[in-house]
């Protein structure tokens, strides 16, 4: 942005957002760099907007808020009202609450207004809202978006370290360290070779905290029920050949010293920071796809705010054609998807 008022409007594609405060202070400064304010914030989102936007389309938000900076109150939301004109909102149901509006981050616009409101993390869902050529269901007639929303595109595993630094109070969780992320590569790398042996093509990219997360594209012809009972199915096999390093123990207590493979993040309605995402961590570090070459030779706080765009810029978006990479896994994985 050129601009460099506190407060103006920005015009883009014929709408108009009001930015304010934008010398706040999200980041405070560490040592050896500088703080880095909301306006750095929506610099990094119109930078990297025609790499995000596509993995953020037709999928809905759940918000992660910093008004004041990372250290200050923290609200996380999956509702907000009002919005904008040109924010798209669909209504979805959820268990047994009544149906809520979820918001939907379809243009450049509704990105620079989730800036504004200081929405640090973009936590996307799963599953689209439409229903696109790789739906595969046969169904009589069209359905709605609550329908389409149970059928992801993604089978997830989370990987996780629960081996401490030791500089760690009591009760918390562990903090990053490279011995602890080495290892969560080293997992990462095991379960890719699952992966390569039933054919089955895997995408990684940082957490942009302590951990790294794993997609795999899949046609949309299983409802999140089955994909998790998939994921279980890999998980448990990978615990039993490794069980020294890995864990699926869902007590913490239980997890110490081992890199926690999780597969419950196969749910509807749950989130993981999309690709892209800024963190709400010290350095600004952002959720970033990586080459599995890379593994063991990067690490999480490498990428932040300040320096994706320019990594972009020479390697592309190494996730951009993920949509188009989708396997059949009723037949792919032959047996693992039926009910138990």
């Amino acid at each position: 942005m050129d601009n460099q008022e506190s407060n103006f409007i920005l015009e883009t594609e014929g709408q108009k957002i009001s930015l304010t405060n934008l010398d706040k202070t999200i980041w405070p400064a560490t040592k050896g760099n500088k703080a880095i304010t909301k306006r750095d914030l929506i610099t990094y989102l119109i930078k990297v907007s025609p790499y995000l936007l596509p993995h953020l389309k037709d999928r809905p938000l759940s918000l992660s808020r910093f008004p004041d900076g990372i250290y200050e109150e923290h609200f996380s939301q999956k509702h907000y009202k009002p919005v904008p004109d040109f924010v798209e909102t669909v209504v979805l149901s959820a268990h047994d609450l009544p149906d809520q509006e979820y918001l939907i981050c379809n243009n450049l616009a509704t990105l620079l207004w989730l800036g504004q409101i200081a929405d640090i993390e973009l936590h996307s869902w799963f599953s689209r809202v439409v229903q696109g050529d790789d739906f595969k269901v046969k169904t009589k007639g069209k359905k709605g978006p609550d329908y389409y929303a149970n059928y992801p595109d993604f089978l997830i595993f989370d990987i996780d370290p629960y081996i401490y630094s030791g500089k760690e109070a009591a009760g918390e969780e562990p903090e990053l360290n490279r011995i602890a992320f080495t290892k969560t590569c080293q997992v990462a790398l095991k379960l890719k070779e699952t992966l390569d042996t039933l054919k089955c093509p895997a995408f990684v990219k940082t957490s942009g905290k302590t951990g790294l997360h794993v997609f795999i594209p899949i046609l949309r012809e299983l409802d999140f029920h089955r994909v998790h009972a998939t994921a279980e199915t890999l998980s448990k096999y990978l615990q039993q050949k490794y069980p020294d390093e890995i864990t699926i123990d869902w007590t913490v207590e239980k997890r110490a010293g081992k890199v926690f493979l999780d597969h419950n993040q196969n749910v509807r309605g749950k989130t993981l920071a999309s690709i892209y995402s800024p963190r709400p961590s010290p350095q600004a570090s952002v959720s970033i796809p990586l080459k599995w070459d890379e593994l063991g030779k990067v690490h999480p706080t490498d990428f932040t705010i300040l320096n994706v765009a320019d990594r972009l810029a020479k390697l592309g978006d190494l996730w951009a054609n993920i949509l188009k990479s989708k396997i059949d896994i009723v037949k792919q994985f032959s047996g693992m998807t039926k009910e138990s």
